[in-house]
């Protein structure tokens, strides 16, 4: 017997799948704002064929300074609050919708880990969910401290899913 497969590239092929075709039957275009996923999101979707029909953009905004250039997130917002929050996603989310062509923009932001505080606990994410005439919504989940890998992953299937129910709701 070989080792044991990994599921976890198979779920996020299955999910990216699942997303695009949504995107596609809504003939939106979808950009992402991450930070402790690092482009995961878009490498998943972009591994897929013909994601190009729903795909605008990516940013990568790892550093705070990334944040605030890149996504317009407010200085006051980082100082108030710390680059994990709902309030952070929020403003993420809705930076990665203004400075794109896409109708949908999802945004990450976490601790991966390893390490954590006892107010921002190793696996806390926070994601932000923007769509042209909605509010944007904003989620936090505890993913725990299951490692680095596992909790990037799980965000990333967590940012594609809402890309995916997104363009499921009317």
């Amino acid at each position: 017997m070989g080792q044991p497969r990994d599921a976890g590239p198979v779920i996020a092929e299955a999910a990216s799948h699942a997303a695009l075709d949504a995107l596609k039957a809504r003939g939106w275009m979808a950009s992402a704002a991450e930070s402790c996923t690092g482009g995961m999101v878009m490498a998943a979707l972009t591994d897929i064929a013909g994601s190009s029909a729903v795909v605008d953009r990516g940013f990568v905004t790892y550093t705070n300074a990334a944040k605030m250039q890149m996504l317009g997130v407010a200085s006051e917002t980082l100082a108030n609050h710390g680059a994990v929050s709902e309030q952070v996603a929020r403003e993420m989310a809705e930076g990665a919708l203004a400075n794109s062509d896409a109708q949908v923009a999802v945004a990450i932001t976490g601790i991966a880990g390893p390490g954590g505080s006892e107010h921002k606990p190793e696996g806390r994410v926070c994601f932000g969910l923007a769509v042209e005439g909605r509010e944007t919504q904003t989620e936090t989940i505890e993913f725990g401290a299951r490692g680095r890998a596992q909790v990037r992953q799980a965000a990333a299937l967590k940012a594609i899913n809402l890309l995916q129910i997104a363009a499921n709701t009317v």
